[in-house]
């Protein structure tokens, strides 16, 4: 590996500081845990086996629809990101894969992926881009303003198609093996597309996709209610992004991300029939209030993704047959990015060390007794369990920090980089 972006010897001494206290908080926890017939130091094991990619555009700051605020430090191109997608894996030891966009991480594959192996970092999936117009790109000329895989002008599918048989091209130089997804394609009026030619034209675009991957690549197709289509969205729930995954094949899987549903869906009871479907794909793990808000993991409702990974967890080995991608999916606009990241991952981290916690047999004697409070308790009393020195130990087990964000801002990489990087101009708009 290349040096590091943070020196070990910082975390290795703000851990003997910390050390102490997790050794007893552990033993704390080991006892009580002990008493409900539960090991500890599995569930450590587990949690350490756990792994969730960071997005390359997660690590820059984002914006709302009506202004970007740029942060002190910015990366200027996905060179700078991973040295920053490093930092996260380093503190945190849950993230040792880094899910790309194209072509906003365009460049030379071949310098990329010597760069990500100094670094200790591997490629999850990839994401192609034809949700917004690319000036720049001469690849891509023509508008995206009514569509891509869907729209009704035949060059415009096959400039969209030909992007995404791009960025396949472009992973498996780098080590992936899938590709994400997603498209804005939709109305904002009644009578402006035809509900059903434009979804067959989405699937014909989506089958030449599709007849391009390579033998060990999956695909992902997202699914989405609104935004930026505000009538009718061409992928908008996940019945109709089962039945594309239907329709392509064995290959083709349905990617959840938690922030497309409309509020109060039963996301944890899609899983479960995905799962059920056997086109569970993965997850974009984020959170929201309203919308789509792409807010930090677990910061709104952390018991929502707990429920989650219950049903993950549950699932057995019919999950482990489908091998699910697990990526985050943020946008940070009032925070450090590096900062969220760390703690977004360690909330997906928590949610699962708490559905490892669910007495199982329990849970499935007041479910069949119709005991509907026990139940719904025996879910509780794995989800009010502090998880933290489990967490905390799997992170120092692994070389990361006890504390990884105390230790990240004792480390001055911020203020560092700010030094080394020029301030990004301007405020605009736009999400990302």
């Amino acid at each position: 590996m290349t040096d590091m972006p943070i020196d070990p010897s910082r975390i290795e001494s703000d851990n003997a500081k910390r050390n102490p206290d997790l050794e007893a908080d552990y033993a704390a926890l080991g006892d009580q845990l002990d008493r409900r017939g539960i090991s500890i130091d599995a569930i450590v094991q587990a949690v350490r086996g756990f792994k969730v990619a960071v997005p390359s555009w997660g690590v820059g700051t984002g914006g709302t629809r009506f202004a970007r605020f740029p942060g002190p430090g910015e990366p200027r191109g996905i060179m700078e990101k991973l040295d920053d997608c490093a930092v996260i894996q380093q503190l945190g030891r849950a993230t040792p894969s880094v899910s790309l966009h194209i072509p906003w991480d365009r460049t030379d594959p071949a310098a990329l992926k010597e760069k990500a192996q100094g670094l200790g970092l591997t490629f999850d999936a990839m994401n192609s881009n034809t949700f917004q117009d690319h000036p720049d790109d001469p690849k891509q000329p023509l508008s995206y303003k009514y569509g891509s895989l869907s729209h009704a002008d035949k060059a415009v599918r096959t400039q969209a198609i030909e992007h995404n048989l791009e960025v396949i091209e472009f992973g498996q130089a780098i080590g992936s093996t899938a590709i994400t997804v997603w498209i804005g394609d939709g109305s904002n009026f009644p009578g402006q597309v035809d509900l059903a030619r434009s979804f067959e034209r989405y699937l014909e675009s989506a089958k030449a996709i599709y007849r391009a991957l390579p033998e060990d690549w999956r695909l992902f197709t997202e699914h989405k209610m609104y935004e930026p289509a505000f009538y009718a969205s061409v992928v908008q729930d996940w019945g109709t992004n089962l039945l594309i995954a239907q329709e392509l094949g064995t290959k083709a899987f349905c990617l959840v991300d938690l922030g497309h549903h409309a509020p109060n869906v039963n996301i944890e009871q899609i899983v479960s029939r995905l799962i059920f479907a056997e086109k569970l794909g993965g997850f974009h793990f984020n959170d929201s209030k309203y919308g789509d808000d792409d807010l930090d993991a677990g910061s709104i409702d952390p018991f929502r993704l707990f429920l989650v990974f219950n049903e993950l967890v549950e699932a057995g080995d019919a999950l482990s047959r489908l091998h699910p991608a697990h990526m985050i999916d943020q946008s940070h606009n009032v925070t450090d990015p590096i900062e969220s990241l760390i703690r977004s991952a360690d909330e997906i981290r928590r949610a699962y060390a708490q559905a490892l916690l669910v007495d199982r047999a329990a849970l499935r004697g007041f479910q069949d007794e119709n005991d509907p409070l026990m139940a719904s308790e025996c879910l509780k009393r794995a989800f009010r369990t502090d998880v933290s020195p489990i967490l905390a130990k799997a992170r120092s087990m692994d070389g990361g920090a006890i504390d990884p964000i105390a230790t990240y801002r004792a480390s001055g990489y911020r203020n560092r980089i700010a030094e080394q990087r020029p301030a990004a101009a301007g405020s605009r708009s736009g999400i990302v």
